[in-house]
């Protein structure tokens, strides 16, 4: 089966408190609607600032000034 990302997909800005494990988020969000959810993958947004999940195409950006430290 095959899944094309929806063109009109929104863009989420997350902040370091949003972050899980090593600066990734997951998709689906606890924010979207039971009805779309679809496997939960995680997101890496530290390396490049943003990321995009590869099923429902939802853009994960890291707010502007936003600090992920390792530990």
């Amino acid at each position: 089966m095959s899944h094309t990302p929806s063109p009109a997909a929104a863009a989420v800005e997350v902040g370091t408190k949003d972050l899980q494990g090593p600066g990734v988020v997951t998709c689906p969000n606890p924010k979207m609607s039971l009805w779309s959810n679809h496997p939960r993958v995680f997101i890496d947004v530290a390396t490049t600032g943003e990321g995009k999940c590869p099923y429902c195409g939802t853009v994960y950006r890291l707010q502007a000034g936003a600090k992920v430290h390792a530990h």
